[in-house]
């Protein structure tokens, strides 16, 4: 891109390159702060000093309390909320410091309470299940249709949520993750249909996907498709700061001020005003230039797909996938994703994931064709060094089991629990999630017996490199079990 794309007079303020402040309340009140001279007797404690430990606090500015018309402050906020709900046609918009974390947590509240039923999909990250220890809901899981030939999810079929609704017919809401970690998705109107038909919400961790419908060639964003409330990281695929992240609802189906409610519950009372105005800044230039900046990336993505299967290396595509995942699969060709990961690391290039089969570089709009070729032809430099026999394709850990629950969520998150060996864990009932991370969804849940066909799934994930998260002993050598 050249410097002067957008016009030479957005380069005269390094603290707005793109010349957003005039459409971006928040991030207007957050320059606005850091080049004015202050003398502030509040908290953060560092007082806007970079002597005492650094650049690490540069730019840290707080919420300041009542409705302060200059600077970042709870007006400010709802301003720029109203203008992000616009943009995505909500009839409620907020914004959250703690992640989609935070406001999945959230969700799951305002939509279910204690005892209530809630369909959810076999896909959903952790934190939706954590959301429900905290709201008490009793989930029934619903499995997505697996690829035989990836061994990945594709989607949830509409046919099968409408079974679980028949069977479940008192069922408050229907949570889902779109699209799944490596990019697939499902047809959201449909399953939106089904819901309304049973005058239920339905719930969408739409984590991965705050750049839906800013481009022709990109799927709509699924509250244009009939989801009740989505759930969006602003700092996974735009380019807002860690933490950053979203939500959005229409009223038809959820009640806005209960979800006000919890909303508030699982924020800090201490927001940091940097990543609300960082969440403004990237609304504001999704606006402006979302679908100029995604286009080049698009294309080149496409391209890096296409040389991949040209030197015989396996990726996901096809009409239902996000054009930005970059999803390389490496069985067919015995290469181990983790001695690539190696090499790539070794020159300073992260990859998103990577386990023996599969690896995900994560691509987005601040990313170049030039960056993106680039990458491509190194990863098949290193897949042709490390090719060898060709591997079976075996179903991920976290999609093979089908869940035996025996308790709640909650019931077993707070009750009397134990420690015991791997070989005696069998048979009985989990105490913790466990999840091969990422993508983060549970092999195992709270409150589920721990099977010999988990176990042995567990096993594998663990011995082909994949991390296990979120248990007292990663080295799956114990487990904690509900006590006897």
């Amino acid at each position: 891109m050249s410097e002067h794309a957008f016009g030479a007079a957005t380069l005269l303020d390094p603290n707005d390159p793109m010349g957003l402040r005039l459409d971006a309340p928040l991030l207007d009140a957050w320059i606005r702060d850091i080049t004015s001279e202050r003398y502030p007797f509040q908290i953060p404690g560092h007082k806007g000093r970079i002597d005492l430990t650094g650049p690490v606090v540069d730019g840290d500015i707080p919420v300041l309390p009542g409705n302060h018309p200059n600077r970042i402050s709870p007006s400010l906020i709802l301003e720029a909320e109203a203008l992000a709900a616009k943009l995505w046609g909500a009839d409620l918009c907020r914004f959250g410091v703690n992640g989609s974390t935070g406001t999945n947590h959230a969700s799951v509240m305002a939509v279910a309470g204690d005892g209530d039923k809630v369909i959810v999909s076999r896909t959903l990250h952790k934190s939706v299940l954590v959301g429900m220890v905290y709201a008490g809901v009793v989930p029934i899981w619903v499995r997505p249709e697996i690829n035989p030939r990836t061994g990945l999810p594709e989607y949830l079929p509409s046919h099968r949520l409408q079974a679980a609704l028949e069977e479940h017919p008192d069922a408050k809401a229907v949570l889902i993750g779109e699209p799944s970690y490596v990019g697939t998705m499902s047809n959201i109107p449909r399953l939106a249909d089904v819901c309304h038909a049973k005058g239920i919400p339905l719930v969408v961790d739409a984590a991965w996907a705050a750049h839906f419908g800013f481009h022709p060639a990109l799927p709509k964003n699924p509250l244009s498709e009939g989801a009740d409330i989505v759930i969006t990281s602003a700092h996974k695929a735009l380019p807002s700061y860690s933490q950053a992240s979203f939500v959005l609802a229409k009223g038809d189906y959820v009640d806005l001020a209960r979800l006000n409610k919890t909303f508030d519950s699982t924020q800090t009372t201490s927001m940091s005003g940097r990543i609300l105005a960082s969440i403004d800044a990237a609304r504001a230039l999704m606006q402006r230039h979302g679908a100029e900046l995604i286009g080049p990336v698009i294309e080149a993505t496409q391209q890096g797909r296409n040389a991949l299967r040209a030197a015989g290396i396996g990726v996901i595509d096809g009409e239902y996938i996000d054009p930005l995942k970059l999803v390389i699969l490496l069985s067919e060709t015995g290469a181990d994703g983790n001695l690539v990961e190696a090499e790539l690391l070794a020159s300073y290039i992260d990859l998103e994931m990577a386990n023996r089969d599969v690896i995900i570089p994560m691509i987005t709009l601040a990313d170049t064709p030039e960056r993106i070729h680039n990458l491509v032809a190194r990863i098949i430099e290193l897949v042709d060094k490390y090719r060898g026999v060709p591997r079976p394709i075996k179903v991920a850990a976290a999609f093979s089991i089908e869940p035996e629950v025996v308790t709640t969520p909650r019931e077993a998150f707070f009750a009397p629990s134990e420690s015991v060996s791997a070989a005696n864990a069998v048979g009985r009932v989990s105490a913790e999630l466990i999840c091969p991370y990422p993508p983060g969804v549970p092999v195992l849940s709270p409150g589920e017996r721990i099977t010999q066909a988990a176990m042995n799934a567990l096993l594998e994930a663990r011995d082909s490199g994949i991390r296990i998260a979120f248990v007292q002993d990663p080295t799956l050598e114990t487990f904690r079990v509900l006590s006897e």
